[in-house]
């Protein structure tokens, strides 16, 4: 019984693992749909969200039915929380991917990015991958010290979002209504991508340590 329980606590881990991966592989292919214009990629994210989505319901069903089961508590209780709570930010990262798929197919044949930002959208789209990349590797060795590391990477993000705001918003952009709203939507959506990667980061904080993101001093 105790070998069973234990394995469905890992299984929580390895689930959670393979969500970043999914969520890597479909902001990848959405920042290649937008660029590219390519509406296979474009139509790729959009059904492979089901995957992510799949992932999703099976850990909150083994998280629910160990709570029930077993009544853990301390650590494993706190794994179990927390995988929760990742679960749902990863999810979400599988849908910001989506809309970002979303606009690219909305604008097909034509690609949704002019020129003058094209360069930042696909540095937006690296950074993307990095920070999920690395809530991964921070699942995998449950090391709070790397996890925190994420708040300056998507610092990151935030500085190319304000430089895609300013580039639209500056004297000369010429490319009309539809494409500044599709800019600041993708804009947007990467943004939010990032953020929940670091949520993710904090909740492994909390898992490993107990204490807070805020709170936790890493060791010297």
């Amino acid at each position: 019984m105790r070998d069973t329980y234990h394995e469905d606590l890992d299984s929580l881990t390895e689930r959670l693992v393979e969500m970043t991966r999914l969520a890597r592989h479909a902001v990848a292919r959405a920042t290649t749909a937008l660029l590219d214009s390519d509406l296979d990629a474009a139509q790729e994210v959009i059904s492979g969200d089901e995957a992510i989505n799949r992932l999703d319901q099976d850990i909150e069903d083994t998280a629910f039915s160990l709570m029930a089961r077993q009544q853990p508590v301390a650590s494993d209780l706190r794994t179990i929380i927390t995988a929760l709570y990742m679960r749902g930010d990863l999810e979400r990262m599988g849908d910001h991917a989506v809309h970002l798929a979303k606009v690219a197919r909305r604008r097909h044949p034509d690609s949704a990015i002019p020129k003058p930002v094209r360069s930042i959208v696909l540095e937006m789209g690296h950074q993307a991958e990095l920070l999920v990349t690395k809530a991964g590797e921070v699942i995998v060795d449950r090391d709070p010290d790397t996890a925190l590391e994420l708040d300056k990477d998507d610092d990151r993000m935030d500085r190319l979002r304000r430089k895609l705001l300013q580039r639209i918003l500056a004297p000369g952009w010429e490319y009309g209504v539809e494409a500044t709203m599709d800019v600041t939507l993708v804009g947007r959506f990467y943004e939010r991508f990032g953020d929940h990667a670091v949520h993710v980061a904090d909740n492994l904080v909390y898992m490993v340590t107990g204490e807070k993101r805020e709170d936790y001093e890493p060791e010297a």
